[in-house]
């Protein structure tokens, strides 16, 4: 079985571990609940996590010529 690699990157901190023993009806609370929740932190903090996401992914780099890059 793989070890799951949560899109954080973080690989230590707070250990959640998830019952077995949910009913789905279980799983689909917390889910929505999660979701909800991330939808909340968006609103409020679009502009900044948009621009933060960018300046991680962004790579940059100089261009000394005047040529296309293709």
């Amino acid at each position: 079985m793989k070890r799951y690699h949560p899109p954080s990157g973080l690989s230590c901190g707070l250990e959640f571990l998830i019952d077995p023993a949910w009913s789905p009806e279980q799983a689909l609370a917390v889910f929505e609940l999660v979701d909800d929740l991330r939808d909340r932190i968006w609103s409020h903090y679009e502009r900044v996590l948009q621009q933060k996401l960018h300046d991680d992914r962004v790579t940059r780099h100089c261009v000394d010529s005047t040529e296309p890059p293709f």
